[in-house]
């Protein structure tokens, strides 16, 4: 029987480039690195816009990792539905909703410990998605999560009104 990895002080990340948690169930990897000097500190691939059902996973995967979750800011336009608490493992979690589009979500542990998490959209390609995770949790990764997306083509085509442009062709990119 192999060995299991040894259990991470509660709030600290493993040394190393990357770690994949639970794979195949939240799609979920983390900087594992102590001194948290990228901009993003991990990358989510939720399988679909239903918050209800990509949600408790990830916090389920978090709080395992670092402790427990107490808030998770996301962006408006990227779930079906917007609810503002959830409970998981017993545990309420606040839920903040953003218009900003910045493809990130905010987790807050305690009170003012925050971890920002690049969110992959659930209808990118596997290989792009991998590729976006990976330059995510980089310890060199420069980029804002929305650079990335565009880098990498895992960028999610926005809905827009009837009409309307979205922000992608407008400005160019």
């Amino acid at each position: 029987m192999p060995d299991s990895p040894s259990p991470h002080p509660e709030g600290l990340l493993a040394d190393g480039v990357h770690e994949s948690l639970r794979p195949g169930t939240a799609l979920l990897r983390l900087t594992t690195t102590h001194d948290r000097q990228g901009i993003l500190d991990g990358a989510w691939w939720p399988r679909s816009r239903h918050l209800a059902t990509e949600l408790p996973g990830l916090i389920s995967a978090l709080s395992e990792r670092l402790g427990p979750v107490t808030r998770i800011g996301l962006d408006t336009g990227a779930w079906d539905e917007m609810p503002t608490r959830m409970t998981v493992d017993d545990r309420v979690v606040h839920i903040d909703f953003f218009s900003v589009g910045d493809d990130t979500a905010l987790v807050t542990r305690g009170d003012q410990d925050y971890f920002s998490l690049l969110v992959v959209p659930p209808e990118t390609p596997p290989g792009a998605a991998r590729a976006a995770m990976a330059e995510a949790v980089s310890a060199d990764n420069p980029k804002q999560a929305v650079q990335i997306l565009i880098d990498t083509s895992a960028g999610r085509a926005r809905p827009t009104e009837p009409g309307a442009v979205d922000d992608h062709r407008r400005e160019g990119r």
